[in-house]
């Protein structure tokens, strides 16, 4: 684990790729509850955890030692709140996954709905998550050519994530299905639904 200064109010922890995503989870809800007297905001990512705190409250040195010491929260062991997202699949590229998959549209919908996610970071637009857990068969790259126009909720796969656009944006996902949930709301606190941490479980409607 490394971990440097970003700038006066901040500390970057890198798990490296051995650590990887679970590593930066474990350590996000092992500094989350309780979160350390200090310490103002955890931002994780694909591999890394940035780390913000108040020098006057506790220092930067003393900070780096108590992040050393902290041990992760095994991934087993990561417990958020539970969302259930209603989904109509009828994705545009439902069928072409099912076909590349050798699962078939149906298929892709039950492997899909059987698994619980967790969200482990946020990023490209506010309200989206970068949702773990997806069967390794699902494990697919993004489209050769972007879609100048997703709407808002829809449903998408890419790589050994999934997850949800919060609203119409251009995107490479694959698009499997759409949710009518709002994912982002200014006027929710907080404002995303889908916070680092927060397991997810999709389920079917028609």
């Amino acid at each position: 684990m490394n971990i440097r200064r970003c700038g006066d109010q901040a500390l970057l922890i890198d798990v490296g790729d051995t650590g990887g995503i679970d590593a930066v989870l474990g350590l996000y809800s092992a500094l989350s509850d309780p979160r350390p007297d200090g310490v103002t905001e955890l931002v994780p990512a694909a591999r890394t955890l940035l780390v913000r705190f108040d020098p006057a409250v506790i220092p930067a040195g003393e900070l780096v030692e108590l992040l050393r010491d902290t041990e992760p929260v095994p991934s087993h062991a990561v417990r958020g709140e539970l969302v259930e997202i209603p989904v109509f699949y009828d994705g545009a590229d439902l069928a072409e996954v099912g076909k590349h998959t050798g699962l078939g549209a149906d298929g892709v919908v039950e492997m899909h709905t059987a698994a619980e996610y967790t969200v482990a970071f946020g990023g490209f637009a506010p309200g989206f998550g970068y949702l773990t857990g997806l069967h390794p068969k699902l494990h697919l790259p993004r489209r050769a050519v972007p879609r100048t126009h997703v709407p808002a909720g829809a449903v998408a796969i890419a790589g050994e994530f999934t997850g949800i656009y919060p609203r119409s944006s251009p995107g490479g996902w694959q698009l499997v299905g759409r949710t009518e949930v709002p994912l982002w709301d200014p006027a929710r606190r907080p404002p995303a639904l889908l916070r680092p941490g927060t397991r997810i479980r999709f389920r079917e409607v028609r």
